[in-house]
């Protein structure tokens, strides 16, 4: 299975930049996606970017230019920088990754790190 750890959440300025980590432990050779969610207070989950284990990444619309994932294999670290922020940035942000363990597609989940955004 994989394990997954988020650091680098903070209080920030709006219009300033902050980047996010993950460490992802576990059996690496699983993952099919790995990627970045968050959850502002009384929204649902929503994804931001992902990698594809081609290598592709994807962006959901509202990113904008404004946050880039990106993943170091040989440290085994999925990062997310996040530029120009924005009170609306306010959220906890996850790190997620789809892996196979024990035969099946599993979904595994950082434990969220808060981000927020002062005006």
């Amino acid at each position: 299975q994989v394990q997954l750890v988020e650091s680098g959440g903070d209080l920030v300025q709006a219009g300033g930049s902050l980047r996010l980590s993950c460490a992802i432990s576990g059996d690496d050779d699983s993952i099919n996606t790995v990627g970045w969610y968050r959850q502002a207070p009384g929204k649902q989950r929503e994804l931001i970017a992902d990698i594809l284990r081609s290598g592709k990444i994807t962006y959901t619309d509202f990113t904008k230019g404004r946050f880039t994932i990106s993943r170091d294999y040989a440290k085994n670290m999925l990062y997310l920088e996040i530029d120009n922020l924005k009170q609306e940035d306010t959220a906890k942000y996850y790190c997620h990754a789809d892996a196979w363990y024990e035969g099946d597609v599993h979904e595994f989940w950082g434990q969220g790190i808060q981000v927020t955004v002062s005006s």
